[in-house]
């Protein structure tokens, strides 16, 4: 994980917008429900752009918003003193469906479902461990080469990159390799992250 760990720099230049969504009256959990919106739409592109490549243009930048609002509703919460367990579960379970749409929306517009499939599990999978080896006691494992900013960044890029090259490179569009990418290192990340739990207990 690499983008993740830069969260509390990102936090600096986030006060603008958190000032705006405090003035306009959105609650961190009503920004945590339109970054998930946002996520939707740019699933939505990624489909479209199965036709007309371009379409992953819009859905890149639909992406980078909906990861920068998913900076902000920790940033709100924190401004208006209202984190709570309840914002923070919301938080991850939104992002868990984040995840699950931006990658099912990659492989639909290529039609490549099982590699979608495998991507999302691995992705998931990641995820799961994570807090499974938290709910057991062993603390939280954070562990692994992609985190979610990582995996955000490397969509947007990666359909803005297919955008402008949307010709196949060994059969697969550069989203197919991406989604490989995925499926790969989450896996090995869920296994490596277990393999370091279960030497602590």
């Amino acid at each position: 994980m690499t983008l993740d760990r830069l969260r509390p720099l990102a936090d600096k230049g986030l006060s603008p917008f958190v000032t705006a969504a405090a003035r306009v009256g959105l609650t961190p959990n009503g920004v945590s429900v339109i970054a998930f919106l946002v996520a939707i739409a740019a699933a939505g592109a990624f489909v479209a752009a199965g036709s007309e490549p371009l379409y992953y243009v819009a859905g890149g930048l639909l992406v980078a918003v909906s990861g920068w609002l998913d900076l902000v509703d920790g940033a709100l919460a924190r401004r208006l003193e209202v984190a709570s367990p309840a914002g923070d579960l919301l938080d991850h379970v939104l992002d868990r469906y984040a995840d699950i749409v931006l990658i099912a929306g990659l492989a639909a517009g290529i039609d490549q479902y099982a590699l979608g499939f495998l991507a999302v599990t691995g992705v998931l999978m990641t995820s799961y461990l994570g807090t499974q080896i938290q709910a057991v006691g062993l603390g939280r494992e954070y562990g692994g080469l992609i985190g979610r900013a990582d995996r955000l960044v490397l969509i947007g890029v990666a359909a803005v990159a297919t955008a402008a090259y949307p010709d196949t490179i060994e059969s697969l569009t550069i989203v197919g390799w991406l989604l490989i990418l995925f499926a790969i290192v989450g896996h090995l990340t869920a296994v490596q992250r277990f393999a370091g739990a279960w030497r602590d207990v």
